[in-house]
């Protein structure tokens, strides 16, 4: 038998039936950057650090320890691309992964170009009983830490948004369970995607706005019982709301 293939939130999870799961997540980015056409403007670097911030959030949210990351760039190396690989190697380097992790990719050399493109690739491995993906249980709350936050609102370091470091904290909480960054399409969407791969639904109870975008993943989600919410308060440096809680499917 081959391969079992299953796309669980915006994971893909590769079973080879022996070993570890292979966890891939990808993330893309337009317009942003240093060029003429794009419609943010952004330095290289912030694009670099930001974009594979996330790739690295899904990925490691899972439980999973990225292996290998993939820079697909539609841009020339020198100087755009070389500014997007310093800023992908410091993120890298900021949570203590460069000695593991391989990075790799490719850039435009064929063509000029005047608008900011970019595709990115994380592959990680996880144990399968380190696999946090589902294990949300009825009664837990859904909280959120960060903001959501997009477009020019997004900068490095700030204090309102989630990074790596933020990550690695929760996920040495033992009263954490699931652990899901929330994007583009917003706290509501993530939280009921939180649920599904549960089992369960998710009943909301929050002032926060649902359907905003969390730009670069600005903020994640995660499931834990009601009285560790104070503690989970003062184990992260970031805001910190609940959202709702877990219901039986």
């Amino acid at each position: 038998m081959g391969p079992k293939i299953k796309q669980l939130r915006d994971v893909t999870v590769i079973d080879l039936a022996e070993g570890p799961l292979l966890v891939v997540a990808c993330d893309s980015l337009g317009a942003i950057g240093p060029k003429e056409n794009d419609l943010v403007r952004v330095p290289g670097y912030v694009v670099g650090r930001l974009t594979s911030r996330v790739g690295l959030l899904e990925v490691m949210s899972t439980g999973a320890r990225p292996l290998v990351l993939i820079n697909a760039l539609a841009v020339e190396m020198s100087p755009t691309g070389e500014e997007i690989i310093a800023g992908i190697k410091d993120e890298v380097a900021g949570v203590g992964l460069e000695g593991d992790l391989v990075i790799t990719g490719s850039t435009e050399e064929n063509v000029p170009t005047r608008e900011t493109g970019m595709g990115l690739t994380v592959i990680g491995a996880v144990e399968r009983e380190n696999f946090r993906v589902g294990s949300s249980m009825p009664g837990q709350l859904i909280a959120c830490i960060g903001v959501p936050k997009v477009g020019a609102e997004v900068s490095l370091d700030d204090p309102e948004t989630v990074d790596l470091l933020l990550l690695k904290t929760l996920l040495e909480l033992d009263y954490v369970s699931d652990i899901i960054p929330v994007g583009s399409k917003g706290i509501g969407y993530e939280a009921g995607v939180l649920a599904a791969t549960a089992g369960l639904k998710a009943a909301f109870d929050t002032r926060l706005d649902l359907e905003k975008s969390a730009g670069p993943a600005t903020c994640l989600l995660t499931s834990l019982w009601p009285d560790k919410l104070e503690d989970l308060a003062r184990a992260v440096d970031r805001p910190v709301a609940a959202v709702g809680r877990l219901i039986g499917g």
